[in-house]
């Protein structure tokens, strides 16, 4: 393993590469190079659905409390508004006007997520947001722990985490189920860009001492 790797990665965090690598520092730089290229490969399908679970919620609950602003139309419970709160302060900590638009911009995929809780049941999900998975038709809560696991999975791969050891098949089929719930077109348009399938199989076909040299 090359130097420069301890020095900008640190040993603490290697040191699980280097130990499901047998002690093998080669192998273990081929794999911290290949579970960085699956999450670069994992950002295009993640940053689809998430463009369009936010949007499609947002559309959904606009258009049930007839104004782009629907957070002062509901009572969010206090971690709904404070997420709302902490959106509006950054975009005028940027300079912009905080307008809907935004503030949907800056709130996260778990605030989406968070609507599909039991509280909303009653006020949000049967009167607007089932319609924002036109072609789901399973129970609320079902859907709910797909968008938390998702979450999960995303926020791993944004924090730089590993998840080379997870099985990376399921969690691209289960992006693309859930995608397909919300928008089946936008789920087939985007597979043929689609580069997780191909660094998949590097790593199904190939074994680690096998790969060239990683720098």
């Amino acid at each position: 393993m090359p130097e420069w790797m301890y020095t900008v990665y640190s040993r603490p965090r290697l040191a699980p590469y280097i130990a499901n690598c047998d002690g093998d520092t080669t192998r273990a730089a081929n794999l911290y190079n290949w579970n960085v290229a699956v999450s670069a490969a994992f950002y295009h399908p993640l940053h689809v659905l998430e463009l369009a679970l936010r949007n499609s919620m947002h559309d959904r609950l606009s258009d049930h409390f007839e104004r782009a602003d629907w957070w002062h139309a509901t009572r969010l419970h206090h971690k709904g508004s404070q997420l709302v709160d902490q959106a509006r302060d950054t975009c005028l900590r940027r300079g912009s006007q905080a307008t809907p638009d935004d503030i949907v911009t800056e709130l996260s995929f778990g605030f989406w997520s968070f609507l599909l809780v039991a509280r909303y049941d009653r006020s949000l999900w049967r009167t607007a947001l089932h319609r924002a998975f036109s072609f789901y038709g399973g129970p609320r809560e079902d859907l709910r722990k797909e968008l938390d696991y998702l979450r999960t999975f995303r926020n791993r791969i944004m924090h730089h985490e590993p998840i080379h050891h997870r099985h990376l098949e399921a969690d691209h089929s289960t992006i693309y189920r859930v995608l397909s719930w919300i928008n089946p077109e936008a789920a087939g348009g985007i597979r043929h860009q689609d580069r997780v399938p191909e660094i998949l199989l590097v790593k199904e076909r190939m074994r680690w001492n096998d790969l060239p040299p990683s720098g």
